[in-house]
């Protein structure tokens, strides 16, 4: 896998909430469920057991990277026909695939929006602040815009746009006016570059009382835009499920920030569609969070079709 050191070939990443998730989506043998972002197969291996052989477990993933992960932690290709299938897509295209295996509904949908640990340790594609390979930010590198292409090519007031919009960055047009100045300079086109360019143009006082990278918003804010991921979702919560999933059947959604959040929680308050079956989020325990950090901003929402 070009970039990951030779003790990063297995898995890393921790499924977040488990023991919530599949208590929540109140599993049972025989039923058709998707996980429409499978990752390295964490909550999908737990899944199956559920479901036993009569069951059929549907994974979808835009990373090819985080697909051989699952097919190899669930171990896919050696179980019987039909019992697991894994394509490289988005969740927002989950019709066509039912087209393909030749499905018209499902019973369960887990969708976990978070990056996933494996990604950020991943050098070629920029997520993690110490990668030192192109700044690229997508998840399927097949498709869409990378982010040095957007750094290079969006104007200033479309860059602070993105920043304050998918970053709620509070020195948006600060930074995007550097961005710009930079690029002038030299192209951005590496994490530490970006990195240097966000702290030139944070004020000294706010750089020095940071709690995280300063560059955390800037990030988000452009893996966001790279992958179109809050459209992906809105397409997914306005069209796809109430399309897909059967009725009686259950949506279990874990965001890591507020944009998604906010989303996932007024698609549930439609009554017409669902029965909203967490009236606050599930956040992960403490225990959970002291083993996993990664975990602490992740809300879980649970919904029944009606």
């Amino acid at each position: 896998m070009p970039g990951m050191s030779g003790d990063q070939k297995r898995p890393i990443h921790l499924p977040v909430m488990l023991r919530e998730v599949i208590e929540q989506l109140d599993l049972s043998p025989g039923l058709v469920v998707v996980d429409g972002t499978v990752g390295a197969g964490g909550h999908s291996q737990h899944i199956l057991q559920k479901i036993g052989v009569e069951g059929t477990l549907i994974g979808l993933d835009r990373d090819a990277m985080m697909l051989k992960f699952a097919r190899e932690q669930i171990g896919c290709d050696q179980l019987p026909s039909g019992q697991c299938h894994l394509r490289q897509s988005s969740y927002a295209a989950l019709p066509a695939v039912l087209e393909e295996l030749q499905l018209n509904q499902i019973d369960r949908i887990l969708l976990d929006l978070g990056l996933s640990s494996d990604q950020l340790v991943d050098d070629a594609r920029g997520f993690g602040f110490e990668s030192t390979g192109e700044l690229d930010l997508r998840f399927d590198t097949r498709t869409g815009i990378p982010a040095w292409k957007l750094l290079e090519t969006l104007s200033e007031p479309e860059l602070s746009e993105i920043l304050e919009k998918y970053g709620e960055e509070r020195f948006s047009q600060r930074i995007a006016s550097q961005l710009v100045k930079q690029r002038k300079i030299s192209p951005i086109r590496s994490a530490a570059q970006l990195i240097k360019a966000v702290e030139q143009a944070i004020p000294s006082k706010a750089l020095a009382s940071a709690r995280k990278n300063p560059a955390t918003r800037v990030f988000q804010a452009l893996r966001i835009a790279a992958n179109q991921e809050l459209e992906q979702l809105e397409t997914m919560l306005d069209s796809v499920l109430p399309q897909v999933l059967k009725a009686g059947g259950r949506a279990a959604i874990i965001s890591f920030h507020s944009l998604e959040d906010r989303l996932v929680k007024q698609a549930f308050k439609n009554k017409t569609l669902w029965k909203n079956l967490t009236a606050k989020p599930m956040i992960a325990t403490q225990a959970e969070q002291r083993v996993n950090p990664r975990c602490r901003t992740a809300k879980l929402r649970v919904a029944m079709k009606t």
